[in-house]
């Protein structure tokens, strides 16, 4: 087993040494979790912005109406001219506009009803349907001001008092109310709150460790066509130490990515503990070597380098999604029983345990069985395939 291990130390060490493909299996991994992250990990679950024409400029009112849309926490304001808006509507760049026309505030002021008009693309769009929905929130609350203000005036005419004076004094007591509400409403999470990086992680890293060793797949096929594993031969390797230098190769390459996956996640997001942290370096060590075998039986069956690719690729993405990589799958559906045959599953729960839940190694027999159970299914059956040149031993 030494010459084996020499073999794969030297694929490792040309593997580091390959920028373009050190590049490919660290840094897009890492970017794809960036992005992701980015997208999803933010506190709010909606962030949108509300596009407005104002044409009633200097307007009292008006000027109020923007600053309460404005300091709702998930929506930003953008004003545009009326120009510019009905051009971005009419190439489809925007769904939905805000029009506040001329005079909105004067009519407010002489207690005329006063109109704002949506402008939009069909229905609007999903995320302009949320927007408006917000902006009718913020002038109900404008309404109902109007409503308390006019019904003091009504209580109180006669009384001697200046109605600027009572305007002032109920927009006092309004903005109390809005600052201290008799009724509070407040949300409670039952259990813990979602986590995109906890949610998202483990799929990553099963996903690209498979893309990974799916790449060295046709490397091997590729090898074996140009001779090079013929070659090795002559050295005095035999096509066993052979075969398993190449496994612990794959192994070791996927292993490196993983850690320093889960590295950069101790480092940045501070989700483990040292104890959980060594427990998921040693699932992803025990995923790796299944993944490797998983790769060896596909180049050992695999006649052309493009066949290899294309039987990676489809294996990858068939176990990436009955897995449930980046969803939760349903119990009792279809896909749930099709998601027992992905070793991604069963990868994806370990890891998922270990970083969101706080479980342990002990909590992970049936994952650890199925994972250790891949690798010796997969070892012997590659073996039994597996050949250096394309006829013969």
């Amino acid at each position: 087993m030494k010459r084996a291990l020499i073999v794969a130390l030297r694929e490792v060490r040309t593997y580091l040494q390959d920028k373009a493909d050190l590049a490919f299996s660290l840094l897009l991994p890492i970017v794809t979790f960036a992005l992701i992250y980015g997208a999803f990990g933010g506190s709010e679950l909606f962030h949108g912005t509300a596009y407005i024409v104002n044409e009633d400029v200097n307007g009292t009112y008006t000027e109020k109406l923007i600053e309460q849309i404005g300091q709702e926490k998930s929506l930003d304001v953008e004003l545009l001219s009326r120009t510019d808006a009905e051009s971005k509507l009419g190439r489809s760049d925007l769904n939905i506009v805000l029009f506040i026309p001329a005079g909105f505030s004067d009519k407010l002021n002489t207690n005329q009803p006063a109109e704002l008009t949506f402008l939009q693309r069909g229905n609007g769009g999903q995320e302009g349907q949320i927007v408006a929905s917000i902006i009718r929130g913020v002038v109900s609350k404008l309404n109902q001001e109007f409503s308390v203000l006019d019904q003091t005036k009504q209580i109180l005419t006669g009384k001697g008092i200046v109605t600027e004076q009572i305007a002032i004094t109920t927009q006092k007591f309004l903005e109390r109310e809005q600052e201290y509400p008799l009724i509070e409403v407040k949300e409670v999470a039952i259990g813990s709150k979602p986590n995109m990086v906890n949610q998202f992680l483990p799929g990553i890293i099963t996903m690209y460790v498979l893309f990974a060793i799916n790449i060295g797949t046709a490397a091997i096929v590729e090898e074996r066509r140009r001779g090079t594993l013929e070659r090795l031969l002559t050295t005095h390797l035999s096509p066993s130490e052979l075969f398993f230098g190449k496994f612990m190769a794959s192994a070791l390459r996927g292993f490196i990515q993983t850690f320093i996956l889960l590295a950069l996640s101790y480092a940045v997001f501070h989700i483990f503990t040292p104890l959980s942290f060594l427990e998921c370096l040693l699932i992803a060590f025990l995923f790796t070597m299944a993944c490797s075998t998983i790769g060896l039986v596909i180049a050992s069956l695999s006649r052309t380098q493009d066949a290899a690719t294309w039987i990676g690729v489809t294996f990858t993405m068939a176990m990436t999604i009955f897995g449930g990589t980046f969803f939760t799958i349903s119990k009792g559906s279809a896909l749930y029983t099709l998601s027992k045959l992905s070793i991604n599953t069963y990868a994806n729960n370990a890891f998922k345990t270990l970083i969101a839940e706080g479980g342990h190694i002990s909590d992970l027999g049936l994952e650890i069985g199925v994972i250790a159970g891949v690798t010796i299914v997969g070892l012997v059956i590659s073996r039994f395939f597996f050949k250096a040149v394309s006829k013969g031993k």
